[in-house]
């Protein structure tokens, strides 16, 4: 029996996403566990998050908001990232409560001043982040450059460093050749419970989605990353007149590549010949509805108000959709297409095998791991003809067919990705960190936060002379 511990997990941006999801269900298996579980965050939308995290389930604390904006002009994203880290660092330090363990993840940049706390530190690497970052130009490869640089030396600052998938390992040990150790594999897991509630059939939300066509559903974020594109070329090349296809995801009205890239999507499909429709987050303003494209209507709120009908509707985009509307997706969908290349991991091939939907997947990174090829989905090129064969090969199978392929999908994620087993998982590797003295100097961690002000001015000085 492990003691009982107290931990605290610091993440970014607690919206809707991957990365969310993955912190909220460790967060949830470690206070199932009997320890004692806190999230620091710089930003905690109440309108843009899972449900858990508003509604008193876990301890959520935001810091780190005050004097530095999220960027400056819609510009210097990762420079007022790091500093708005730091102040979110200092609100974990000076907090009352000592913590046994922290639990950093996405941004490695606050951790030398977390030393401060006096707890150990686990960093859980999604994916590094120098080799998401563009660098077009010669401003922007010298202004990415000691970023670039504090990623690693602050990466290597953990205590333990843990990587979603095999493939993020390799990656890992490319990108960071300062850092010796190998990062232990832990992949993510899904709260099972969560998936198994019933559907809320009398929300009124679901009166957009009601269709007799078979629905092909696309689940990410509006991010030009993942590549949606792709679902939305090889729908067209389905030329099918009873499937219409769903492009859901998290939209941030914040987050100003989330706004431009949906009305790309958009206008993509549309400029394919295909019959668009989007639908406004519930709740959204006027102001929020200028943002999205014009095809936009409104989330129904009374059953009386449902009058739109897919029935003329190829493709339907549905930005920052609800729990609900996730679970009524998934309990409906026939194929789940996800795109991204290269993605580390990827929860959203886990969630539609539990729900026994076959996934269409891009054959490279995390979903090689997850998806067995053939038995519960498939596994294609990045090309639109490879992918809409396999949505017609998953649209035309019989039920037989496709109950089998869904059926095995759920098997695997019950033995293989399950909270249970991953708590267990984590819970033995924050043991064994334990039995360890905490590594890495204070000093560092002042050397560290004056390096990234320095930057801050180095790059403020640029900016003003270009």
């Amino acid at each position: 029996m492990v003691e009982s511990l107290s931990i605290a997990f610091v993440h970014p941006n607690l919206g809707i996403g991957g990365a969310e999801r993955l912190v909220v269900d460790t967060a949830l298996s470690m206070q199932q566990r009997g320890h004692r579980v806190v999230i620091y965050t710089m930003h905690h939308d109440l309108s843009h998050c899972f449900e858990e995290t508003r509604d008193g389930t876990l301890d959520v604390r935001v810091g780190g908001t005050w004097l530095v904006p999220q960027s400056i002009n819609g510009r210097f994203h990762i420079l007022c990232t790091a500093l708005r880290s730091l102040a979110l660092a200092r609100k974990v330090t000076t907090d009352r409560e000592q913590y046994d363990l922290l639990f950093v993840d996405q941004l490695s940049a606050p951790i030398p001043l977390l030393k401060y706390a006096h707890a150990h530190i686990l960093f859980y690497c999604h994916f590094p982040d120098y080799l998401q970052a563009q660098r077009d130009t010669l401003w922007r490869r010298l202004y990415r450059a000691p970023f670039d640089l504090l990623e690693e030396l602050s990466t290597g600052e953990a205590d333990e460093i843990v990587v979603n998938s095999r493939f993020t390992q390799e990656t890992f040990r490319k990108a960071f050749p300062r850092i010796t150790s190998v990062p232990k594999v832990l992949m993510p897991a899904l709260n099972l419970q969560a998936y198994d509630k019933p559907v809320d059939t009398d929300d009124p939300a679901l009166g957009v989605l009601q269709t007799e066509k078979r629905i092909v559903l696309s689940i990410n974020r509006f991010e030009r990353k993942k590549g949606i594109e792709l679902a939305i070329d090889a729908f067209a090349a389905l030329q099918s007149t009873n499937v219409c296809l769903v492009v859901a995801g998290g939209w941030d009205v914040q987050v100003a590549e989330n706004i431009v890239y949906l009305k790309e999507l958009n206008e993509h499909a549309r400029d394919l010949g295909l019959r668009t429709q989007t639908v406004a987050p519930r709740g959204a303003t006027p102001q929020t509805k200028a943002l999205l494209p014009l095809d936009v209507v409104s989330t129904p709120t009374l059953v009386e108000d449902v009058s739109e009908s897919m029935a003329d509707i190829d493709v339907l985009f549905l930005p920052s959709f609800s729990e609900n509307q996730r679970s009524f997706l998934l309990s409906v969908a026939r194929c789940v297409v996800y795109t991204p290349s290269n993605e580390h991991l990827g929860i959203v091939p886990l969630e539609a095998m539990y729900m026994r939907i076959p996934v269409v997947a891009v054959n490279s990174g995390g979903p090689r791991e997850t998806i067995l090829h053939g038995k519960t989905g498939y596994l294609c090129d990045p090309f639109k003809d490879d992918f809409a064969a396999a949505i017609k090969k998953i649209l035309g199978a019989d039920e037989d067919s496709w109950a089998s392929m869904g059926n095995a999908g759920r098997e695997r994620v019950k033995d293989e990705f399950s909270l249970d087993s991953y708590g267990a998982k984590l819970e033995r590797l924050i043991t064994e960190m334990l039995q360890h003295p905490s590594s890495g100097s204070l000093v560092f961690g002042v050397l560290m936060s004056l390096f990234i002000f320095c930057t801050a001015g180095l790059a403020f000085a640029l900016a003003c002379w270009l």
